[in-house]
């Protein structure tokens, strides 16, 4: 009977013992959970979504580009792009069939002999329907999605502090030449007339090419930072643009401002772009979007709930996040690795891919994981990941020898509320605005590069 007692009290004992443990797990299991913005897109089945490849910055000669408007939407339409937002310096894009807005800053263009020209009635129905042969005369059978209203804004800035307005108004925007450093100044523009914006290339404002430094300095991550957290509008910045020449580490930028603005409960969404200003430039970054339907309005939802991935053709290669070496398939039939499925299950993120040889794994800045994806799966579980709790988000990256593709960032969220933006106040704020009316002006920022040289 004493040791029947023993023992049973032994058990008791060790199940009380063990109560607290067990809940402490399942406490620790439930403390967050992963927003992923991809989480309502249907990937298999026979409703499944789409992936449609477009870019959202293109130029033509009526700005600064060597192409006219007809040539480069036939070239898009004919490596294949399911979508296209023309964003002229200082012009707001219309239907590639209508005659751009006029600036007498391009008169050269016509001095230099360069065509401007924009499609037919007939070349236009038949690219925005699929009825248009491509370059080899087959018919496409898909359409090529015209997203007027974009026009890339201080056109006429020494600084380059370009931003991308979308859907705004016609003929709104037309001429707006900007002002230097001015980012915010056209952002509030934007927003002001009812559009989106993003941050075009800022390795280019912030010279990082030169100095990979700049893109984790405090004052830069602060100053892109708080323009995207005043303003509702500016979904994020472009990490991906052109060959990446000027801005080869625009996603280490994306990083620090993730970390930056995901705590006050705003995401920044990185967006890829050709910035084409020649035919050459059409296969080098774009965006792959997943929509259920190619239409203009689910490419605006789209840009705002980040449910694509940005792709490029070509990245130098860096120490902190890669590539080990540089990756350059810019004009070739290599195909570009892109992600098929992206699903969360609790913490646990699983990925499909194609064209691709190694995944790696990014939260707040740093890779956490890294391995070969030669079979087209991999998976991260969260709870295997020291720390994973305290991360703000989680993104995955794909490398293969046609290029790179990144997905946006899936949040993580404690459950808390995440407290309100509120800005430079009082003396800081009346400081902040005088510095700020210096560095605008052009007198100040042609006294500076005088002094570089």
């Amino acid at each position: 009977m004493k040791k029947t007692t023993k023992k049973l009290l032994s058990i008791i004992l060790s199940a009380l013992m063990l109560l607290p443990f067990s809940a402490v797990a399942f406490a620790a299991d439930e403390s967050y959970t992963i927003n992923s913005p991809y989480a309502d897109v249907v990937w298999d089945g026979e409703n499944a979504w789409g992936a449609y490849k477009g870019s959202l910055h293109s130029h033509t000669t009526y700005s600064d580009a060597d192409v006219d408007l007809a040539t480069m939407v036939k070239e898009y339409y004919n490596q294949g792009y399911d979508f296209l937002a023309n964003a002229d310096h200082g012009i707001t894009g219309k239907e590639w069939n209508k005659h751009q807005t006029f600036l007498p800053l391009y008169a050269y263009q016509t001095l230099l002999g360069n065509k401007v020209a924009h499609l037919t009635d007939e070349e236009f129905e038949g690219i925005t329907t699929g009825t248009y042969p491509t370059a080899d005369g087959k018919v496409r059978g898909s359409k090529m999605t015209c997203v007027v209203g974009a026009n890339e804004l201080n056109n006429l800035t020494l600084t380059k502090s370009h931003v991308n307005g979308f859907f705004l108004p016609a003929g709104v925007g037309d001429g707006f030449g900007g002002r230097e450093n001015g980012y915010e100044i056209a952002v509030a523009f934007v927003e002001k007339k009812g559009g989106l914006s993003h941050i075009n290339h800022p390795g280019d404002f912030l010279e990082s090419s030169r100095n990979i430094d700049a893109v984790s300095d405090k004052e830069n991550v602060a100053m892109f930072g708080d323009i995207i957290l005043k303003y509702d509008s500016c979904l994020g910045i472009e990490v991906f643009n052109e060959n990446n020449s000027v801005t080869p580490y625009d996603r280490i930028l994306w990083d620090n401002l993730l970390m930056y603005c995901l705590p006050y409960g705003k995401n920044v969404i990185g967006f890829s772009n050709t910035d084409a200003h020649r035919t050459e430039d059409i296969d080098t970054s774009f965006s792959v979007f997943m929509m259920e339907e190619n239409t203009t309005e689910n490419i605006k939802e789209t840009m705002q709930s980040g449910a694509f991935f940005a792709v490029t053709r070509k990245l130098r290669e860096n120490s902190i996040i890669g590539p080990a070496k540089e990756i350059d398939a810019r004009n070739t039939d290599i195909p570009y690795p892109i992600f098929t499925k992206v699903e969360v299950d609790g913490h646990k993120i699983s990925v499909n891919a194609e064209n691709a040889d190694t995944i790696q794994w990014i939260a707040d800045g740093k890779v956490i994981a890294s391995g070969s994806i030669a079979d087209g799966y991999d998976s991260l579980d969260l709870d295997t990941v020291e720390g994973a709790e305290s991360f703000t988000y989680v993104r995955a990256e794909l490398f293969g020898k046609g290029g790179i593709c990144l997905t946006q960032a899936l949040v993580i969220e404690d459950g808390n509320e995440a407290p309100s933006y509120e800005g430079a106040k009082g003396i800081d704020a009346i400081v902040k605005n005088i510095v700020y009316f210096i560095k605008s002006s052009l007198i100040w920022t042609i006294i500076v590069e005088l002094t570089r040289l």
